[in-house]
């Protein structure tokens, strides 16, 4: 099939070769992807999770460095940890002061958008 295209106000005249059938329908619904975890099931929170206790990832990446532990007390703006995604890291520090709770991850982790990376304890 031959088309006419304009580049650059230039006028060109190209063959295009069909390499599938485009008549054939289409699916009018295409599902939702999902996040993932490691194992290719969708992230789900096992519970109900309080989220003003707890830090969610802002980003999916690699987890690199936790840098808190349960039962330290941390200050506003304390970083709790660090995450790669494309070659950059990103530091995520806590928003508020308290105690940690529980650390859901582990350094070498894939995490997901919005995955609960650290619960505080209750004030």
């Amino acid at each position: 099939m031959k088309l006419q295209i304009a580049i650059d106000d230039q006028q060109y005249e190209v063959e295009v070769e069909i390499a599938e059938d485009d008549t054939a329908p289409r699916p009018s619904y295409v599902p939702p992807v999902l996040p993932t975890t490691k194992l290719g099931a969708a992230y789900q929170p096992s519970v109900p999770i309080n989220d003003a206790h707890t830090c969610r990832s802002p980003i999916a990446g690699l987890v690199i460095r936790v840098n808190v532990q349960p039962g330290q007390t941390i200050q506003p703006n304390d970083l709790l940890l660090v995450l790669e995604a494309m070659k950059m890291e990103t530091n995520v520090v806590a928003a508020a002061g308290g105690r940690i709770k529980a650390v859901k991850v582990n350094p070498g982790d894939a995490v997901q958008v919005n995955q609960v990376l650290v619960e505080f304890e209750k004030e």
